[in-house]
């Protein structure tokens, strides 16, 4: 009898004691104000689904335009812009309401959109009319139209808001715009189809990837020119920038690497094995973990940027691309281009040598169809919860 109390009662205690040890530590606890949410762009459903990163659940799905691409968060208020690439069009949410409050017509075919760090302004290359529209973020308007190369796939605003540089893959070139006159000042021939773009932090020069002839191209934005053209992997998709500026990552979509570009010298100091397919990529804000999302192999790989080793390689759902990471740097965010969810992996320090290792899935968030995009936006809340 004593053996089958023990059994009894002793298997389910040391089951509970031992998720307790072992359970994964709930995100911080910032007050009752404050709001943490990503935003999902759904392509194939025109919807943005909210998950709430205070307890990983999805908070809401909103309709917006029709096929929904890049998204972005606006630094100085609480509003994230959704580009629409069918409707040509852009919706702007309250992320106070969660509501789209205002929705601002561009040109033919969109993509991505670049908010100016300010606040006031953004930008969005169309694709399809060979320009690129100016938004003020106050007016919510279109207040300029900027004609620039054949097919821009992106405009990127640099980070004192001077200069937006514009992609032109249609003609392999950049287009050089001067934010406060509104005028191309330059447009420099680069390398064969240019797509991602990355601004140095001190605004001195920016970086674009050439899919179609496996090169990164450096600008100096100081006096316009052309600095070097550098060979790096097969199919350059995505380019992210340390925060520090010292160092860029390329993910070479073909070749199955990253190539790690010296900015200052305009070398590549090396090209590294990554995983099958890197799609995009993001740096931790201590500029010491680099996070890959492999489209072919259904994988994130982690990399120590400091030591130059890949560390681990984490399953996700089918065909991994977009990435985020919360604000606290401990959750990483996986869009799922093919599964239509989201992974969440949590990032700790094991207290003690029994505990799991340092990543792990913590879960997976249903979301809408082909999953495009993500945007995290933190703030702590002016209105109340049932405010309309």
């Amino acid at each position: 009898m004593k053996k089958l109390l023990l059994i009894v009662v002793g298997i389910p205690l040391a089951a509970a004691l031992g998720w307790w040890y072992f359970r994964p530590p709930g995100p911080p606890d910032y007050g009752p104000a404050y709001r943490e949410y990503a935003y999902v762009s759904n392509g194939k459903s025109n919807t943005v689904s909210i998950i709430d990163l205070r307890t990983f659940e999805l908070a809401k799905t909103i309709s917006v335009g029709a096929n929904p691409t890049g998204i972005a968060a606006n630094s100085k208020k609480n509003e994230v812009y959704v580009v629409n690439t069918v409707s040509d069009n852009v919706s702007v949410i309250d992320a106070e309401r969660n509501a789209v409050v205002a929705t601002i017509g561009v040109h033919a075919t969109p993509y991505f959109i670049s908010v100016s760090d300010d606040g006031k302004r953004a930008y969005v290359a169309n694709s399809a009319s060979n320009n690129v529209s100016v938004l003020d973020l106050e007016k919510r308007a279109d207040i300029a139209n900027i004609r620039v190369g054949i097919s821009p796939g992106l405009a990127r605003v640099s980070p004192d808001g001077k200069t937006v540089v514009v992609s032109n893959r249609g003609d392999d070139s950049v287009s050089l715009i001067d934010a406060a006159g509104l005028r191309v000042r330059g447009t420099i021939p680069v390398c064969k189809e240019p797509t991602d773009i990355a601004i140095l932090p001190d605004n001195s020069k920016a970086f674009v990837a050439c899919s179609g002839s496996a090169q990164v191209a450096s600008i100096d934005l100081t006096v316009d020119k052309l600095l070097a053209l550098l060979d790096v992997g097969k199919t350059p998709v995505a380019l992210v920038l340390k925060p520090d500026g010292g160092e860029l990552i390329v993910c070479n979509f073909d070749s199955d690497n990253i190539s790690i570009i010296e900015t200052t010298t305009n070398e590549v100091g090396g090209t590294y094995l990554i995983g099958d397919g890197p799609t995009r990529a993001v740096v931790s804000a201590d500029n010491s973990r680099l996070y890959v999302s492999n489209f072919n192999s259904n994988t994130v790989a982690v990399y120590d940027i400091d030591i130059g080793k890949l560390v681990a390689t984490l399953p996700t759902g089918s065909h991994p691309d977009g990435l985020a990471l919360s604000q606290s740097q401990n959750y990483l965010l996986v869009l799922n281009s093919e599964s239509g969810d989201l992974s969440v992996i949590q990032k700790r320090t094991p207290r003690k040598k029994f505990e799991p290792g340092e990543y792990s899935l913590l879960t997976m968030i249903p979301v809408g169809l082909q999953p495009n995009a993500v945007a995290v936006k933190a703030f702590r809340a002016t209105k109340p919860a049932n405010a309309r």
